[in-house]
């Protein structure tokens, strides 16, 4: 099958591999995001799919705007039979869509109609799901509301954060790829269309979404730490005023105080419900480390109130 590919996220990267490694399947065109700036320096960097494509030697288009005449052009001249597409960035217009012959696919790492929209892994965990999934959907003219092709659970553990959990989900969702593409080629595959009434659509995430809330309880203070590692981070403020991040806390059941009141001199937080233990934190300017360390050069006393 002609196959062209779309993305340009780390998620995309697995199923650009699964593709090449396949001896049924040609991939005769990427399409990706331009360079952008990056870094201290603002170099122009490409991203991470862009990057990878390149190393493998293949060509890589990278229009502004995909719908762009040009664009829609060269993408026609390859004579596609399938557009894959994985975290690509771009609103992809139906004059694209039918240019293959079987239409074009999308792997979205959650369980259509739930959590459409941006993020949905970090959602996912914010939200305190113990399971997620990947869906293989048709890209319809509503984003992530087409015709489910094929559909998987994966479950979530309590320890996952949005970094590890992603990299799990990339390399399910390029082996769930390679299933619907099957399926599509054996005409086997079945279209489900999407619940309306089970729709969840969810936000982009932003840097304020970091800020520690610690009128909150402590689990739902635990499951924003795991779903904001590793953006935006989430952060608070020391008796000092120095910005304090946390990557990692443990719940205590009977922890009791004022919100955000240290109850010992081990980093043990109140919150709205139950305490947090801080285990691994990052001060200002310095990298991440255990708590222990943290304390060793700065310590702090019981009472003292973290915002």
């Amino acid at each position: 099958m002609r196959i062209i590919f779309m993305g340009s996220a780390a998620l995309a990267v697995p199923s650009l591999k699964a593709i090449l490694n396949s001896d049924k399947d040609e991939v005769v065109g990427v399409v990706s995001q331009p360079d952008r700036p990056a870094g201290r320096k603002r170099m122009l960097t490409p991203c991470p799919l862009k990057a990878f494509a390149c190393e493998q030697g293949l060509h890589v288009m990278t229009p502004e705007k995909i719908g762009d005449p040009e664009a829609v052009q060269a993408l026609e001249d390859l004579q596609p039979d399938l557009l894959v597409v994985v975290a690509y960035g771009q609103y992809i217009p139906q004059r694209v869509i039918q240019l293959g012959k079987y239409e074009a696919v999308n792997v979205h790492p959650s369980l259509l109609p739930k959590y459409r929209g941006s993020a949905p892994i970090q959602w996912a965990i914010l939200n305190g799901d113990t399971v997620t999934g990947v869906s293989i959907i048709y890209l319809a003219k509503k984003m992530d509301a087409g015709d489910i092709l094929r559909q998987e659970t994966f479950p979530l553990g309590s320890d996952e954060t949005s970094a590890t959990l992603h990299d799990k989900l990339a390399e399910f969702g390029a082996e769930l790829l390679m299933k619907a593409i099957e399926d599509i080629r054996s005409g086997s595959g079945v279209r489900t269309v999407q619940d309306e009434s089970k729709m969840v659509e969810v936000r982009k995430l932003t840097k304020d979404d970091g800020k520690i809330d610690w009128s909150l309880s402590a689990r739902a203070i635990r499951n924003r730490i795991r779903a904001f590692d590793p953006w935006p981070g989430s952060f608070c403020t020391l008796p000092n005023g120095d910005v304090l991040k946390v990557w990692k806390a443990e719940i205590v059941d009977d922890g009791n105080g004022e919100p955000g009141e240290l109850l010992d001199d081990q980093l043990l937080v109140a919150a709205g419900e139950g305490a947090l233990r801080l285990t691994e934190i990052q001060p200002l300017g310095k990298k991440r480390m255990e708590a222990l360390s943290f304390l060793n050069g700065f310590p702090v006393a019981k009472g003292l109130m973290l915002s």
